[in-house]
């Protein structure tokens, strides 16, 4: 490090910063300081000068502008070795900062938090933090740019000669991967507003590690899983580190406890009912799904819908998990518990499972995570897509001669609501507002009918049966009349619509067509 070298500092998050300032002095490393960052480093006693002293200007607007200005910016890119620069920096006076301590604005922490406005997510988002960090990340052929507080205790143990080169890059490199991820975030902040116009223009995904995992999908491969700082993870109460798989499942088994939207009006008086909702997930497939006047009852009906999928899988529901929650789980395996609320002695009596994982999500995380954009690779490109607001509402419309009942009502909504999470060719069964037999994946529907019926068993009698995509031939409908569904719901748009129908009247059986389809793959 160059004896007249300088360091500039301007941090939002103070911590560690006064120990890593007193190393520079020591070394005899010149501190400059924005207001905040000076008085704070003031406060502990050391000596700093303003960066005021390096611009000749006081901060303007608020502090709005405060290191934009030749002397910082040329200080920090200047090529010691170009002649003409050093015949530039000497003609204008220019000091030479060879170190750059900059953290942002908190303007994820601002957006995350409910109620937060425009006025004041705009008044975090930083210009001077992130034009430092490019500045220095651009010149690290001698600047050093330390862009996060963990990366203190390197530049410390390495004074008085200060990093290598490959430390200095590889700072670099992280100080471009954190304005990306902030500009990122400013961008879907301020796109959020528009998307019910269009998707993003450009889609920005800059999004910084969460954790290292110890594999991907499976254990000869490396994974990482990396997350938008303005996201939060549900908190893990107990148990082992998490696995992709995991992560994955807990995805799948949120989404199943936000209701779809009620395609008939006016809806059957009795659907209005409030209900709790459990769910049971393996491999990302619903296994068990049931809603119940409480959430031990939902479980112990989600559970027993089919307890041999569902073992080792993860469950989540939608209301506090009580004693008689907790009692009703006993025995049974299970990778993960997951519920927006515990009491005390429920949490003390799971705790005994060691190799149970027990999750607490915030009560609005399932219905956020549907509404998302939702991003997928093939080929080398991204497909991002969400519900597109311009399009038709869904509706459903009764197409037999026989209408629903009501409890077969009830029993199509909860079955559609549970195939539309169902990998194509998808398939519920439902009785009694409890999942009875589901298949998905299936390369011919009326093959996942029929093991759908299967599984339901004697449970298939008075059901109701859903189907991801429209019957292309009656005999998908046939098998779900045969396993013994008295109630059908599924897309309308196939060329022998017709021809179902009939075959539903024929069989006097309810069919109910919806303009949705839910193909999944």
């Amino acid at each position: 490090m160059p004896v007249n070298a300088a360091a500039l500092i301007s941090v939002y998050d103070r911590t560690g910063v006064v120990e890593l300032a007193r190393k520079l002095i020591e070394t005899g490393t010149t501190i400059y300081a924005t207001g905040g960052s000076a008085a704070h480093l003031r406060a502990a006693g050391l000596t700093v000068h303003d960066v005021e002293d390096l611009t000749g200007f006081p901060a303007l607007f608020d502090g709005r502008v405060k290191t934009l200005h030749p002397n910082v910016f040329g200080g920090i890119l200047r090529d010691t070795s170009n002649p003409v620069h050093e015949a530039e920096a000497a003609q204008h006076k220019i000091p030479l900062l060879s170190t750059i301590v900059v953290n942002l604005y908190p303007f994820e922490s601002t957006v995350a938090r409910a109620g937060a406005t425009l006025q004041e997510a705009i008044e975090q988002i930083d210009v001077g933090g992130v034009s430092l960090l490019r500045a220095a990340a651009k010149n690290f052929e001698r600047v050093t740019v330390l862009s996060d507080p963990e990366q203190y205790a390197e530049l410390i143990a390495a004074l008085p000669q200060g990093l290598a080169r490959d430390a200095r890059r590889r700072l670099a490199t992280r100080a471009f991967e954190r304005t990306a991820e902030y500009d990122s975030a400013i961008s879907r902040y301020m796109e959020s507003g528009l998307l019910a116009n269009e998707l993003p223009g450009s889609l920005a995904l800059s999004i910084p590690i969460e954790q290292p995992l110890r594999y991907g999908e499976n254990p000869q491969d490396r994974a990482a899983f990396y997350l938008a700082r303005e996201t939060q993870l549900p908190e893990q109460l107990w148990g082992k580190a998490l696995s992709y798989n995991n992560l994955l499942d807990l995805d799948a088994t949120l989404r199943l406890l936000v209701r779809a939207h009620i395609g008939i009006d006016p809806p059957p008086a009795e659907l209005g009912r409030a209900y709790c909702r459990a769910a049971i997930v393996k491999h990302t497939v619903p296994c068990g799904v049931a809603e119940r006047a409480t959430v031990a009852e939902a479980v112990r009906a989600a559970v027993d819908a089919d307890p041999t999928s569902a073992y080792g899988g993860i469950i989540a529901v939608d209301g506090t998990i009580d004693l008689a929650t907790a009692e009703a789980l006993r025995g049974f395996f299970l990778e993960i518990v997951a519920a927006p609320a515990f009491d005390d002695d429920a949490l003390e009596r799971l705790k005994k499972r060691k190799d149970l994982r027990i999750m607490r999500y915030d009560a609005g995380m399932p219905q956020r995570i549907a509404a998302e954009l939702r991003v997928r690779s093939a080929l080398g490109g991204v497909l991002a897509e969400d519900d597109d607001p311009k399009a038709e509402p869904e509706s459903w419309r009764v197409v037999s001669k026989r209408q629903p009942t009501a409890s077969e009502w009830r029993d199509l909504i909860f079955a559609w609501d549970i195939v539309r999470h169902v990998k194509s060719n998808g398939v519920a069964v439902v009785r009694d507002v409890v999942s009875r037999g589901i298949c998905a994946g299936q390369t011919n529907r009326v093959s996942a009918v029929r093991i759908a019926g299967e599984r339901a068993g004697e449970y298939a009698q008075g059901a109701a049966c859903a189907s991801d995509g429209f019957f292309p031939f009656p005999d998908g409908l046939i098998a779900a009349v045969d396993a013994g569904c008295t109630s059908v719901i599924a897309p309308g748009g196939s060329i022998r619509d017709a021809e179902v129908i009939a075959a539903a009247d024929e069989r006097d059986i309810a069919l109910v067509f919806s303009n949705y389809r839910y193909f999944l793959h």
